[in-house]
């Protein structure tokens, strides 16, 4: 389990591709000294498990499937990423519980600058709208980050100095694929409604009725 507050940056050593799965290695660009092998790191928002290690330096291995959803196929040597280690249970929840196992990816689609922060605009897929609420939060690259406006398919988010100077936000672009996770907590409150939802779906009572009803 993660925060989406970022441990420091690390930079891409190398992405060994296999037919469908890759190892990956990375130096750290920050000071650890007690890696664990076999501890999970999330890099850029996913969690993987150490393999082996240096004084500097992890590597990785990454799943077809890992591979599929989310960014880190699109590596490249020298390229930047944020990394995490897991939360201990003594630790300060400072972002918001993260779990790591990206839900795909989402494109940025503008950047401006306000003040010293900067506006970023996500489109991300349709299907998770429902997942993403005002004032909610998400996880885009692994860093938690507030949902200040958004809509089917497309979120905003308000990116502060601190957040721009210690992870990869500072050098993102339009165009650039972002690892994207949903809240957890709604995703669990989402999948215990269900059920209840669809059942009263067939009897004619939805989520329209009850907003329009005071609920």
């Amino acid at each position: 389990m993660f925060t989406g507050l970022i441990s420091g940056m690390g930079e891409t050593l190398a992405l060994d591709a296999g037919v469908a799965d890759a190892r990956l290695s990375f130096r750290t660009l920050f000071r650890v000294d007690d890696w664990k092998k076999g501890e999970s790191v999330a890099i850029n928002g996913v969690c993987l498990s150490v393999e082996s290690f240096g004084a500097d330096c992890f590597s990785a291995y990454a799943s077809k499937e890992t591979l599929r959803l989310t960014n880190l196929s699109a590596l490249r040597k020298g390229e930047r990423v944020n990394l995490e280690r897991a939360l201990a249970l003594c630790d300060r929840l400072g972002g918001h519980l993260v779990s790591a196992h990206a839900d795909g990816t989402a494109l940025v689609r503008s950047i401006r600058q306000a003040g010293e922060s900067k506006v970023v605009s996500i489109n991300f897929p349709e299907e998770f709208s429902s997942q993403v609420i005002p004032k909610g939060s998400v996880a885009l690259d692994g860093i938690s980050l507030t949902v200040n406006h958004c809509g089917p398919g497309f979120l905003e988010v308000n990116i502060i100095p601190e957040t721009l100077g210690s992870t990869t936000a500072g050098s993102w672009k339009k165009g650039r694929r972002l690892n994207f996770e949903t809240d957890l907590i709604g995703k669990y409150v989402a999948g215990m409604l269900a059920p209840v939802l669809n059942k009263e779906r067939e009897r004619g009572l939805d989520l329209n009725f009850l907003r329009e009803n005071g609920f």
